[in-house]
């Protein structure tokens, strides 16, 4: 421990901080402090909950809970798409000092199985869309929770109970527990899977309070502020980018649009003033599609954020001019958040960067060595040049992957996390993601990252989205080859088009020759995490069986 300075004792202060500056405090300040504001809009629906009214809902969801047996430590599993259920799900689990962990609607049952039979959550609460996929899972975990609750019309499960039945009839409005601390864990979340099986990531009230601190911070926002996240809330990106967990703390208004639609977005914008909308490049990307097809007024716009993947540098540009001049892209992982933020002001200068730290952060740019691991004091230089890992050490993460202590220590060292992406840095510390690690393809001895080839494949006019990957070959090792999603009316002719492309890479200046593709895919899908990070394995693995089959053209 620390030794002090002075003859000062901060343990009033200490006392203060550890019981009075939870998530759960900043909630229930908003409550009354706010009482008459709106806190939620569900589209769906069409209903408004003020903060009084949520505080409301909230209080009888804790004692509903509480009734069920669950308490202090509990793990609340739920597999829901944006909804108000979630959101009070997230609130009343930090009033019993349980644990809510929201899961993937949109796994797999051996997937979910895999969770389940790991975590054992006290309960389970599921969309009932989901029922027939629920019960197989639980089936192949061999795990069933003490309490199943079912959101929905649909099917229910045997022995689950619907929501609404779970709701006290007479309870107190929501409160923060009087023996709560900055250091319960709060949230579980899982990895996104663009490196394989999800590993449980923990995070404290304080990492909650601190993320939303950040948002806060960098988008700005305030309790004026309306705002819709594009992406699902079970990822790091959908709650705590100006979802539930920044917009209730800041006291602001949360829009729930369960599935993405890029007029509805829109038309949302225009009829609600929404201030910021929140999504992944691939969300952008259609919303500028459909502005350019049927413009709207999105003058309320104080700006769009972007997470999940880098943000190329033709699409910033184009976003600027057909969305909002305001647009920013936060770099992180699930177990860090956001880490970088590039800013708006640093557009058009610094499309396909990263930007810089946050506020509160230390990002570096490490040495890749043969032979072991660098430590954060062996940097790579900063000239834009050399490929390093980026390394963070951040508030915002819990430092911990439970029940997974051998991945724990590959990724966490020395108070740093090591997610595993190639970057470089210049003099400014403006950091640019060119790959993973284990995306990196090595053809002829040479290493060609992907994140590079698809940024000059991005640029061409006719190129939606790509992924790029190795495909094993007895001369070079592998060859570089594009999976290539085509805009519409576009790469009719494959023949044509892989040569058209080759031209295009052979054309730029910033593409080594080793570096274009010599075979290319064309699909009419990608395959992406839920919050829009390309998913380069799937496709690394895929590629072999798409040679023999045929899929691949030679330019």
């Amino acid at each position: 421990m620390t030794t002090r300075n002075t003859s000062y004792d901060p343990a009033a202060l200490q006392q203060v901080f550890e019981s009075h500056f939870t998530w759960a405090s900043g909630f229930e300040r908003n409550v009354h402090r706010y009482a008459s504001r709106t806190a939620m809009t569900d589209l769906p629906s069409g209903r408004s909950w003020t903060y009084a009214e949520l505080g409301a809902d909230a209080g009888r969801l804790v004692a509903g809970l509480a009734a069920h047996g669950i308490g202090v430590g509990d793990v609340v599993a739920h597999q829901l798409l944006n909804c108000p259920e979630f959101a009070m799900i997230y609130l009343a689990t930090q009033g019993l000092r349980a644990v809510s962990s929201p899961m993937n609607y949109r796994l797999a049952p051996g997937e979910t199985a895999f969770i389940l039979a790991q975590m054992r959550p006290a309960a389970l609460v599921y969309d009932s869309a989901l029922a027939p996929q629920i019960a197989q899972a639980i089936e192949l975990a061999d795990y069933r929770p003490g309490l199943l609750v079912a959101v929905g019309e649909g099917e229910l499960l045997c022995g689950a109970i619907r929501f609404d039945e779970l709701l006290a009839c007479d309870a107190p409005s929501f409160t923060a527990a009087h023996d709560s601390s900055v250091w319960d864990e709060t949230s579980r979340l899982f990895t996104s899977g663009t490196t394989g099986m999800p590993k449980q990531v923990p995070l404290t009230s304080l990492n909650e309070v601190l993320t939303a601190h950040d948002v806060i911070m960098h988008f700005p926002l305030d309790e004026r502020d309306r705002t819709l996240n594009m992406s699902p809330w079970f990822h790091r990106g959908g709650n705590y980018c100006a979802g539930p967990n920044t917009m209730f703390y800041v006291g602001g208004e949360v829009v729930i649009m369960p599935k993405f639609d890029e007029n509805a977005v829109l038309d949302t914008i225009e009829k609600r003033q929404l201030s910021y909308v929140i999504g992944a490049p691939t969300n952008l990307e259609r919303l500028a599609d459909a502005q350019e097809e049927n413009p709207r007024d999105l003058s309320s716009l104080r700006g769009i954020v972007t997470m999940g993947a880098p943000l190329e540098r033709a699409a910033a540009l184009r976003y600027q001019q057909v969305l909002t001049p305001r647009i920013a892209n936060g770099y992180g992982t699930t177990e860090s958040f956001w880490n970088t933020f590039l800013r708006p002001y640093e557009l058009p200068a610094g499309a396909g960067s990263a930007g810089h730290s946050c506020v509160d952060d230390d990002v570096l740019v490490v040495k890749v060595l043969p032979d072991r691991i660098a430590r954060p004091t062996e940097l790579a230089a900063k000239d834009g040049q050399e490929i390093g890992e980026v390394i963070m050490r951040t508030v915002k993460a819990g430092y911990a992957y439970l029940d997974n202590p051998s991945e724990e220590a590959e990724k966490f060292r020395e108070g740093w996390v090591y997610p595993g992406d190639l970057a470089t840095w210049d003099e400014n510390e403006t950091v640019t993601i060119v790959g993973r690690k284990d995306d990196m393809v090595i053809s002829g001895g040479e290493n060609v990252h992907p994140v590079q080839v698809e940024e000059v494949l991005g640029a061409h006019e006719g190129v939606a989205e790509s992924i790029v990957t190795g495909l094993p070959d007895d001369e070079w090792g592998q060859l570089v080859v594009a999976y290539v999603r085509p805009k519409p009316g576009y790469f009719t002719d494959h023949a044509a088009a892989a040569t058209q492309l080759d031209a295009f890479c052979r054309a730029s200046h910033t593409l080594a020759n080793y570096k274009r593709p010599r075979r290319y895919a064309f699909v009419d899908e990608l395959p992406m995490t839920a919050t829009g990070k390309k998913q380069h394995f799937v496709l690394k693995q895929r590629a072999p069986q798409d040679a023999k089959d045929g899929l691949f053209v030679r330019p």
